[in-house]
Formats: structure tokens, sequence, C-alpha cells
């Protein structure tokens, strides 16, 4: 049962671990501040998945808790392009919607595959806060990208 955890924890860290890559990696195709620092800041809360993530390998579960997050449903709709070299501002946001997106579904679909577990409650948790992110991204969309075109 414990390599079991260890290697469902282990996978949540690594999957941590490239969206904090991909943070980075954004960052250095944006020429704009506030892009950069939007960009940083959602670094920096893969980078504290990471530490709830390896604190729980190393104490245990503790008290998880998840919640229901609201969904705009924007990246539903939307099909990405190829973007050029340097993204634009639209390109960053519809990036990140579909890869946070992925990210919500992936932890939903392993909650519903611990369900009424410790660990199924872990990957809700992570869900519902890649959810979180995926509905900023939205936001900023809606209000940003959608009404100026």
């Amino acid at each position: 049962m414990q390599e079991n955890f260890d290697t469902i924890i282990a996978f949540a860290i690594e999957r941590e671990k490239e969206a904090v890559a991909f943070y980075i990696d954004l960052q250095g195709k944006t020429n704009f501040f506030a892009q950069k620092e939007m960009l940083k800041e959602l670094e920096s809360m893969e980078r504290g998945h990471i530490t709830i993530l390896e604190d729980i390998k190393k104490r245990g579960f503790g008290n998880i808790t998840s919640k229901e997050v609201k969904d705009l449903h924007i990246s539903d709709y939307i099909v990405p392009e190829e973007p050029g070299k340097i993204l634009t501002y639209q390109d960053i946001m519809i990036i990140a919607m579909k890869r946070e997106e992925a990210s919500r579904d992936l932890y939903a679909d392993l909650a519903k595959r611990f369900d009424g577990t410790e660990t199924g409650t872990l990957f809700a948790r992570l869900s519902a806060e890649e959810a979180e992110h995926k509905l900023r991204f939205e936001r900023i969309y809606d209000e940003e990208v959608l009404k100026n075109n």
C-alpha cells in the first residue's frame, strides 16, 4: 500500500514540476512585464502544490478538503492555433487555459479512481486548485481578450 501511495505522490509532484517548467518557459516567450508577473505568480502557485505534496509524502494526509470551483467553460470552445516564437497575450491565455483544463481533468479522473479514499480527496483538491487557475485565466480572457474583439 505504501509503495502505491509513494508512486501516486511522485506522479503528482512530477506533474506539478512540469507545470512550473511550463510557466517558466512561457515567461521567456512574452515581452510584457504584466504578463511575466502573472506567469511568475502561477509558477509560484504550482511550486506551492509541490510543497503540499512533498509535505503529504513526509507527514501523511492530515486534514485535506476539496471545494467546488466555478467554470466559465471558455476554454471548452477554443481551438488553439500554433503560436509563433513570440506569444501574443491571447496565445498565452489560451495555452494556459488549456493546460490548466487538462490538469484539472487528469486530477478529477484520478480522484474518481480513488473515490472514498484520502488519495481521492487529495486528487479532488488538486483538481479544484487547477480549476481555480483555469477560472482565473478564463476571467482574464473574458475581460481583456473577448471584450476587446
